[in-house]
């Protein structure tokens, strides 16, 4: 049996690796606090000390976290992922970052032995419990092929979209709409509330037309409770958001309406809503 690694225990980790672990492999968890290792344990997991012992002891070991600097983190230094990986590992990177962080890490992995892929997921809390996430896989072909069984325990569609940066950029993109659509979405409730339109019946009017979808059935209700229940957080929106447009920057390409979505969103991280759900973003528009 192989062993996988999984280091970075947030609301999406814990949900992703708890999924390994109940499936009967062999798991061995890192997170910075620890005591988010603790659970998992209680389930069946093993702790490592160091990203690094992590990635020496596993077959190939998965991370998600925050950000592109949180992303180089845990590779680097001497109890890095990088000073851990060597010939015959595999690490796969399911954080969001930009294609050039992902460029950056598979180049070090690479050049210590190791093997890369990148495996942005697109979902939330929710289907990251149900196992029902998309991973976005490119780079390695023979680390996808490794890793597939272990995907499709974490999700229910898992696309090998070719070489390192496709699977990066088309994470932003399908951000860039979803925060997009969030906004637009913010501001139309705003304004039949303020309209005195019946909001539960405006929701309905919306499900039942073409611009039904899954995330306006989810949001939508949150909105009119005025209740976050964070399943992913506002501040991570807001940076995939500027990532997105940054790319469209590096590619000579006018985003207006992401630009301004994102605006909105780093308004409502000034405004102290950053670890509050992305359906947060309305208390800046009403």
């Amino acid at each position: 049996m192989k062993k996988f690694g999984f280091i970075g225990l947030g609301i999406m980790g814990n949900a992703m690796a708890l999924n390994l672990v109940k499936a009967g492999l062999d798991v061995t968890v890192w997170n910075r606090n620890s005591d988010k290792c603790v659970d998992l344990v209680a389930q069946g997991a093993k702790q490592g000390s160091t990203p690094r012992e992590v990635a020496e002891t596993c077959d190939i070991t998965f991370t998600i976290v925050s950000d592109p600097a949180a992303a180089l983190a845990i590779c680097e230094g001497p109890d890095g992922i990088i000073a851990g990986i060597g010939e015959g590992r595999s690490y796969i990177d399911m954080s969001t970052v930009d294609d050039a962080t992902s460029q950056k890490i598979s180049a070090a992995i690479t050049e210590a032995g190791g093997r890369f892929l990148e495996a942005p997921v697109s979902g939330t809390k929710k289907p990251a419990e149900d196992g029902t996430l998309i991973i976005l896989a490119a780079g390695d072909k023979s680390v996808y092929d490794d890793a597939l069984p272990a995907f499709e325990i974490m999700g229910k569609m898992s696309p090998y979209l070719g070489e390192i940066g496709q699977g990066a950029k088309m994470k932003l993109v399908v951000n860039m709409i979803m925060g997009g659509m969030l906004s637009i979405f913010s501001e139309g409730v705003s304004l039949g509330l303020k309209a005195d339109l019946d909001g539960e019946q405006l929701l309905e009017i919306i499900a039942a037309g073409a611009m039904a979808n899954p995330m306006f059935a989810v949001k939508g209700p949150m909105l009119l409770a005025e209740k976050y229940d964070t399943s992913f957080p506002l501040k991570h929106m807001q940076k995939d958001m500027r990532l997105a447009v940054d790319l469209g920057d590096q590619l000579d390409l006018s985003l207006p309406t992401a630009a301004t979505s994102n605006e909105s969103f780093k308004q409502a991280r000034k405004a102290g809503y950053a670890d509050e759900d992305i359906a947060a973003i309305y208390k800046t528009v009403k």
